[in-house]
């Protein structure tokens, strides 16, 4: 495996996550008018569900390409950060409650995320 350049060890993966993370959201903006007996009478919410699906596929087309230049180990923790970003969307924009103790785990995961980064690589 080459040496990851910035773009593949951070850029990609980084663009993976909050690609997927807009995918959840959309999920659950979707989920609000699909009935999932009869989809096909809320075209808008079919509509943002085929996006969702479609960021999702292309989030994994690149995330696969990312893998070919950084180890797994090196990225995959990057996909925590969507623990982080999906919460926090939802609360901005749906304007579902998150707890106390939930931010705490966010900066848990944060932390953690922080201790990974720095670890020399194997």
């Amino acid at each position: 495996m080459k040496t990851a350049g910035a773009f593949w060890a951070l850029v990609a993966p980084l663009t993976c996550v909050v690609v997927i993370s807009i995918g959840q959201l959309l999920f659950k903006l979707a989920s609000g008018s699909l009935d999932i007996r009869r989809p096909w009478t809320e075209p808008r919410a079919l509509a943002i569900l085929a996006v969702a699906l479609i960021l999702y596929a292309a989030a994994t087309l690149l995330w696969v390409a990312a893998l070919r230049h950084a180890p797994l180990s090196r990225l995959y923790p990057l996909m925590a950060i969507s623990f982080v970003l999906v919460p926090l969307g939802g609360w901005l924009i749906f304007r579902e409650p998150v707890s106390g103790p939930y931010w705490a785990g966010i900066g848990l995961i944060l932390a953690g995320l922080a201790v990974i980064g720095r670890a020399p690589a194997a």
